[in-house]
């Protein structure tokens, strides 16, 4: 499920082009704006965060062991990330994370979207918002006393986030030349 990247194919759809050779070169939602604008970016957002829910969802109804639903979780972000039917060139899992852990358990997701807003007040850097709020997910789970295999899955989850997001997170940690003087 995990696999079908919607902003792909609404690109596609749309304009015949393919989303992942403009922009930042994913298929999520931000990249997917680029081209088709802000309903693109709600469509594709949407989407992404009901793909995540629908998975998670599907996984809990059917009653299976708690860490078999962290798999599922882990196999939808994966999917989309690493899409096989488009060569493993995928989004960055952000959407669909939030959509599963909004099923998954919804406290995981207020401590995730506070930490990340309040953070962004001060530093006005999605990337350094969003990789300190996903650092709080351990700890969250901690304090929710969440048994060792699902907190196994949340640190898994934050290394597959942020290598999907390393080029972000090295662009800001860059070293920057100083200008020459003229």
């Amino acid at each position: 499920m995990g696999c079908v990247c919607t902003g792909y194919y609404l690109v596609r759809l749309c304009t015949g082009n393919d989303v992942r050779n403009s922009g930042s070169g994913g298929t999520g939602a931000r990249n997917v704006s680029r081209t088709l604008g802000k309903s693109g970016y709600a469509v594709t957002l949407a989407a992404d965060i009901i793909k995540g829910v629908i998975a998670v969802g599907f996984a809990l109804l059917l009653n299976i062991e708690r860490w078999a639903v962290v798999v599922t979780f882990l196999a939808a972000v994966i999917g989309h990330i690493w899409p096989v039917q488009l060569r493993f060139r995928g989004g960055k899992g952000v959407a669909v994370m939030l959509g599963a852990m909004m099923v998954f358990d919804y406290r995981l997701l207020i401590v995730l979207v506070a930490v990340c807003a309040l953070l962004y007040l001060f530093t006005r850097r999605y990337i350094i918002s969003g990789a300190v709020g996903i650092f709080t997910l351990p700890a969250t789970a901690v304090v929710l006393k969440y048994p060792m295999s699902e907190m196994i899955g949340m640190v898994v989850l934050i290394l597959i986030i942020l290598f999907a997001h390393r080029a972000n997170i090295y662009e800001v940690f860059r070293p920057r030349r100083p200008e020459a003087a003229y």
